[in-house]
């Protein structure tokens, strides 16, 4: 068939060939589920319990499962990397040292690139762990422990390109991590320490790690005059002004709105007659992106920042979350 062809054969139900691949991977995710052993927990906490890297390696497909695989589990607090077994064999095997666990995949148990690795690791004396659905395999049986899959059926029109055994894997290396997470207790400050950066890192950030402090504050005190007030918020231009109290306390905030409402009396007040007196505040330790919830929620721009003590230390204004990528 030409290229051409395929292109315009309209005869095949895409949609349904889909759903069928589907459901047929997600039959072999249920069927790994249900046939998890004590082998599984074992692995968990081998990992968790190594004083070394666990180290990632496979081939082809099995490769770049390995890959994320390794990624994941750095990301939770379990130190890991991916060596490539060809690399391996040409000089890589320096990289291991004592402590390290060797966590190899081979959907067949028979990839003949990891036999290096593999009998590298047996002879310093780190322990092997495999990813693979074939008990019986050299790779299985060469392992400390190995972590068997009930043999999935490819999705692939030819039954042989790796599709549901790689979606097995990824999804097995997902869960080895999400119990690691529990046993170490990794919280959201831990992922933020190891993850700063992307999306996730801005899902995870503090208000203490974006807001404004110092000399950057809009602070006035409840007697400053309204003229002096519009050349505070309009200086440090974050729409609002915070009055302060002698003890560093939050006695109010005067934005934009308060002085419209009060537009026929403006100059004759002071900041204390126009503020709004029961502003939102938020500590300085709660997540931005919560803030930012309650920002959009009441519809305001910017709230004043509090220690754990009640004192004012800092601003967190919606372009500061915006400008973080939450």
């Amino acid at each position: 068939m030409s290229d051409s062809q395929a292109l315009n054969n309209n005869s095949i139900d895409l949609i349904s060939l889909a759903r069928k691949a589907l459901s047929v991977e997600a039959e072999a995710l249920n069927e790994t589920a249900d046939a998890l052993g004590p082998e599984f927990e074992q692995v968990v906490r081998l990992f968790v319990n190594a004083s070394g890297r666990i180290i990632v390696s496979g081939m082809g497909k099995s490769g770049h499962v390995g890959r994320k695989i390794a990624a994941t589990l750095s990301s939770v607090g379990c130190p890991a990397f991916f060596i490539h077994p060809g690399e391996a064999s040409h000089g890589d095997l320096g990289m291991l040292v004592e402590g390290d666990v060797l966590f190899a995949l081979s959907n067949s148990g028979t990839t003949a690139e990891l036999s290096d690795i593999v009998s590298f690791c047996q002879l310093i004396g780190l322990p092997i762990v495999s990813l693979t659905s074939d008990a019986r395999s050299r790779l299985a049986t060469a392992s400390d422990i190995a972590l068997v899959y009930p043999r999935p059926l490819e999705v692939c029109t030819v039954g042989m390109a790796p599709t549901t055994s790689t979606t097995v894997m990824m999804a097995l290396g997902d869960a080895i991590a999400v119990c690691a997470m529990n046993l170490l207790g990794t919280t959201v400050d831990h992922f933020n320490r190891f993850h700063p950066g992307g999306k996730l890192g801005a899902q995870t950030s503090r208000v203490h790690q974006l807001m404004h402090s110092g000399a950057a504050l809009p602070v006035v005190s409840a007697t400053t005059s309204m003229r002096e007030v519009i050349l505070t918020i309009s200086q440090k231009g974050f729409g609002i002004a915070i009055i302060r109290s002698g003890d560093n306390t939050v006695l109010g905030v005067i934005t934009d709105g308060d002085m419209r409402r009060h537009i026929e009396t403006l100059w004759d007040n002071v900041a204390g007659d126009i503020a709004h007196l029961d502003p939102i505040v938020v500590n300085q330790n709660a997540l931005a992106s919560t803030v930012l919830q309650q920002m959009t929620q009441h519809k305001i721009s910017a709230v004043p920042v509090l220690n754990d003590e009640g004192a004012l230390v800092g601003l967190l204004h919606i372009h500061d979350c915006l400008r973080a990528g939450l």
